[in-house]
């Protein structure tokens, strides 16, 4: 095991995860990859349900193995008596736990927050859930699609052709899971500190998604109307998109005057920058349709490289619009060592994305076997699991 106090930060701790399929699995990763001991409990024989979603590789869910890396799994039926004590047990000597139920599903398996305290008067209790544990909403069933929608975010995503859509990526369970992490972290240090007592951690997808939306949110309390759909565009700064280039899409992001001075220069248009439409970021936004047209009968005429190159070479940020493949295979990914190759192993893992002190922790080992843990937590013992 790697010691190095900046990569093991979270030696020590010992998570209990009963949450299943995304935004919880996401969280205890990231904390395994901090160092910390996660055990996943899941449901006898059938396991957690994110092992049955494909795409496969040698027979085991990808998916599954990207967010259960660096755990420990063991099997558990919370309605068996015997096995709910033998948890009860190990909850009495962990640190944190996680789950992801329906609100009100913890309190009848006997696995709450208040139930459990009685073992550990210092766990850290984490609930994700669509909306959180209270309101009028608390009790609905909500996938991401579904938080998405109903935050706002979805209002703002796409174009008038399209209508609304939801992000390419389930953002509302990973972030949650990232808000999970960084709550658990903080109770964690406050435990050490000045909070020695159990805490109870509550993580609305619904919620998270909400205060993420600071660009769409200003506009709303500025002007009292919500936002609508921006396409590629910020609704802010312009210009701010993507442009027709003569073999694809180049994004340029011009937030200032100074840039759009340098951008009109790229174009061969200087006098652009002294126009009353354009003089000014609010000018821009308030006439993006007749600048949208000027700049794009520049880039049509280029390739999405001669219009980086050139952009670039002038301080304008610019980029061509890559495809997860081409992400995933360049050197700059390397570099930031995004994927990390165990040994042996033929699924490669995508650890949590912080250096600390020049260097990254991520845990160094698969998602683990269903059950492979079962004896070592005395879940194989006789009339206890057969």
């Amino acid at each position: 095991m790697d010691n190095n106090p900046f990569t093991q930060q979270l030696q020590g701790v010992r998570v209990l995860d009963i949450s299943r399929v995304l935004a919880g699995p996401h969280c205890t990763a990231m904390l395994a990859d901090l160092g910390a001991d996660v055990i996943k409990f899941e449901v006898p024989e059938e396991g957690d349900d994110a092992r049955h979603l494909g795409p496969f590789l040698d027979g085991e869910s990808v998916y599954f193995g990207l967010i259960n890396r660096g755990k420990r799994s063991v099997e558990i039926d919370f309605k068996n008596p015997a096995q709910r004590q033998l948890f009860y047990e190990l909850v009495a000597d962990a640190d944190v736990l996680v789950e992801n139920f329906r609100p009100g599903v913890t309190q009848r398996l006997g696995i709450d927050f208040d139930s459990l305290k009685q073992y550990n008067p210092r766990l850290i209790y984490a609930s994700i859930s669509g909306f959180g544990q209270q309101g009028p909403l608390s009790k609905r069933p909500a996938y991401d699609i579904v938080a998405q929608a109903m935050s706002g975010l979805m209002s703002v995503t796409g174009f008038a052709a399209t209508g609304p859509t939801r992000s390419g990526e389930a953002i509302g369970d990973l972030c949650a899971g990232v808000y999970a992490a960084w709550a658990i972290s903080s109770a964690l240090f406050a435990r050490e500190r000045h909070a020695p007592g159990a805490q109870y951690i509550d993580v609305a997808m619904f919620d998270v998604l909400f205060s993420l939306q600071v660009t769409g949110l200003s506009n709303l309390y500025a002007k009292g109307v919500a936002p609508g759909l921006v396409g590629n565009r910020h609704p802010v700064s312009t210009p701010f998109d993507t442009y027709r280039a003569a073999d694809g899409l180049v994004v340029i992001a011009v937030a200032s005057n100074r840039l759009f001075e340098r951008l009109c220069q790229c174009m061969g248009q200087p006098e652009l920058a002294s126009d009353a439409r354009f003089i000014d970021d609010s000018q821009r936004t308030l006439h993006e349709p007749a600048l949208h047209a000027a700049i794009e009968s520049w880039t049509a005429q280029h390739s999405v490289e001669q219009l980086c190159d050139g952009l670039l070479d002038a301080g304008v940020p610019s980029s061509p619009v890559w495809d997860l493949q081409q992400a995933a295979s360049s050197e700059h990914a390397r570099v930031r060592q995004l994927q990390v190759q165990p040994e042996g192993a033929a699924l490669a893992l995508v650890p949590q994305p912080v250096f600390f002190n020049g260097r990254k922790p991520h845990s160094t080992s698969i998602a683990p076997r269903l059950g492979a843990d079962n004896a070592e937590f005395g879940f194989s013992k006789a009339g206890v699991h057969p």
